[in-house]
């Protein structure tokens, strides 16, 4: 096995209720078993891009994330496991040492270069990451999230992975998970994207920038009516609906990605939205780490 593989995660069917009531089957991909710390859409983004970084023969990545990022969680831990040189540009102006992300990413031997706001701003301008290259040659640079066109063919393998379907639903914070996943699933099953950023329209026009075929594809939709409060985020019912999850299907989640996925869904299902027989599957893409951090931070 290429040491870039790992096993397929299981999927978990969901028995409740308010899914019989509704008439629809609701299964769980457990994307957040595949590693205990590469885990989810940040592995499947991440995989083609160390692939590319060793084809470009490239001793070294940089990427960027804010301080609590499961982006920078995953990629410290890769870094490791993978025997590469890591660097990551930090939002800050300082690091919180305390911080059980920024603690884990030095831990795994991550340099972690604070900026600040403004800074952190030019993330994705050309003449900042030209800059960039040239202070850290030989060094491959990962987009803030691993949403690139790296990202999409291990996103497309995860839709690949899944039984027919009559939907696929995923969270979306920067849009390459479903932007890849628009190629591997069938015309016949709907795609539907929970924005978890409020006035996230933008995230239309960013999908079909990460994957230009998607405009030929009208089996994919955004929902932008379920974020919470934004991005970050998060009301009580929603924390509340995370741990009844837990409690009584198994199922752990967070309220920055996950759960509002889970939450969405739950009331679509129960407002009727999926007509009755509709089998369902739902992508967790991880992220589980954020629970120590909002923790930490005493938001929960």
């Amino acid at each position: 096995m290429d040491k870039l593989d790992f096993p397929e995660s299981p999927l978990h069917t969901i028995h409740a209720p308010e899914l019989d009531a509704a008439g629809v089957s609701l299964r769980i991909k457990r994307d957040d078993l595949l590693h205990p710390t590469i885990q989810g859409n940040k592995w499947r983004k991440l995989k083609y891009n160390l692939r590319a970084m060793k084809q470009e023969h490239k001793s070294a990545l940089l990427t960027f994330a804010g301080p609590f990022s499961n982006h920078l969680y995953a990629t410290a831990m890769a870094c490791k496991q993978f025997g590469i040189q890591g660097n990551a540009i930090i939002r800050g102006p300082q690091l919180d040492l305390n911080n059980p992300t920024i603690r884990f990413a030095k831990a795994c031997g991550m340099t972690l270069h604070p900026v600040s706001r403004l800074e952190y701003r030019q993330r994705n301008e050309t003449d900042y990451l030209r800059q960039l290259q040239s202070r850290f040659p030989d060094t491959f640079i990962i987009p803030e999230g691993g949403s690139n066109q790296h990202a999409l063919g291990g996103c497309k393998e995860l839709a690949q992975s899944l039984p027919s379907s009559d939907y696929v639903c995923c969270a979306v914070g920067s849009g390459g998970t479903l932007a890849g996943m628009i190629d591997g699933l069938d015309d016949e099953c709907q795609l539907l994207g929970v924005a978890v950023l409020k006035g996230a329209q933008y995230l239309h026009d960013e999908v079909l920038r990460l994957n230009p075929r998607a405009v030929t594809r009208s089996n994919w939709q955004l929902l932008h009516d379920y974020h919470d409060g934004g991005y970050g985020k998060f009301s009580a019912p929603l924390w509340q609906f995370c741990q009844r999850m837990r409690q009584e299907h198994a199922l752990p989640l967070e309220p920055i990605y996950t759960g509002k996925l889970m939450f969405a869904l739950w009331q679509l299902i129960t407002q009727g939205y999926f007509p009755r027989g509709s089998q369902i599957i739902a992508i967790h893409s991880g992220g589980l780490q954020g629970l120590d951090g909002l923790r930490y931070r005493q938001l929960i």
